[in-house]
């Protein structure tokens, strides 16, 4: 009686064929990975390999015990947060500051880009570099012209307010003032660069179209309105996804930088509250549990709006 053969394992060698395959592609365009190699070290170094710190925001981290030593505490700092006086009031500093900033920042860039793209002649490239320039003025010259424009003593808007018979006011100090100066400062700064994309987007389309709607009595408006905007709508959904993932956070930078005693109410959020409690008090466990929850928040809110994209107009990032 003959011994029976053994069945091989398809599985293993499905997955042996497929790794083969994988490194051979890998070999073949290794000069491309090669570029990419820099990038991906530096994702992992500054992005990946930090998250090891994410235990400490369920442990009372002590610097001399270390992250593994620490105690486990659980959901103590995030319990810890939701019953602070002030919780609220920051999420609501916070929410309301960035949906205002994504409100007035995402719509101008498209549409400056498409007057950009209509303007003709020698101008336009003057015109196209006076926008993208404010993009690189640092923040900290930045709060700094705004805080002489905005001076009761030698700033222009009050000395044109006291030339009409008003009364000078000072503006860095009013909480109502605060949100409209943060976020239009911003959209000035960054509408010409952001415009970029879309311009980039906007030279994909044919120029027979154009011809073909002039033919048939199309007016410059119409023809924006259907053939720039439909061509570079996919674009405008992706960057829709990506800022609609940054609604829940405000960078502190700028804030801080605007932010005293007076304006406090509204111009403490998140990221600032996080920074005091964890860099200047050393409450590095708490600060980490309250920016664990603002980024969870974010990563929501990037999966809700990339889903809506891909129902509503089927593009998405994944």
């Amino acid at each position: 009686m003959k011994t029976p053969r053994p069945i091989p394992h398809r599985t293993s060698r499905g997955l042996r064929g497929r790794l083969r395959c994988l490194m051979q592609a890998v070999w073949d365009h290794r000069l491309y990975y090669l570029m990419l190699l820099p990038a991906f070290a530096a994702v992992l170094i500054f992005s990946y390999f930090p998250m090891y710190g994410i235990q400490i925001a369920f442990k009372d981290y002590k610097g001399s015990l270390g992250f593994a030593a620490s105690k486990w505490v659980g959901m103590k700092h995030f319990i810890n947060f939701f019953n602070s006086y002030n919780c609220w009031t920051l999420i609501k500093n916070t929410f309301v500051l960035s949906l205002y900033s994504f409100l007035a920042s995402f719509p101008i860039p498209i549409i400056l880009a498409l007057l950009l793209n209509e303007i003709r002649g020698r101008y336009k490239n003057f015109v196209q570099t006076v926008l993208y320039a404010p993009h690189f003025i640092s923040l900290v010259v930045l709060v700094g012209m705004i805080s002489t424009m905005l001076s009761p003593s030698i700033g222009s808007i009050n000395t044109m307010i006291e030339m009409l018979g008003g009364k000078k006011i000072y503006f860095m100090s009013l909480p109502s003032a605060f949100r409209h100066i943060y976020v239009w400062s911003g959209v000035w700064q960054e509408m010409g660069w952001s415009a970029v994309i879309y311009i980039a987007a906007l030279s994909a389309v044919d120029p027979q179209l154009h011809e073909a709607a002039i033919i048939d009595g199309a007016s410059k408006l119409q023809r924006i309105w259907h053939i720039n905007l439909p061509t570079i709508l996919p674009t405008v959904v992706i960057m829709f996804i990506l800022s609609a993932g940054s609604l829940a956070s405000v960078g502190q930078e700028k804030v801080l930088l605007l932010q005293n005693d007076l304006n406090l109410d509204v111009s403490e959020v998140i990221s600032t509250y996080v920074y005091k409690r964890g860099v200047l008090h050393a409450n590095y466990s708490f600060s980490t549990a309250i920016g664990l929850l603002n980024n969870l928040v974010s990563i929501l809110f990037l999966l809700g709006a990339n889903w809506i994209s891909k129902k509503a107009t089927e593009t998405s990032l994944f």
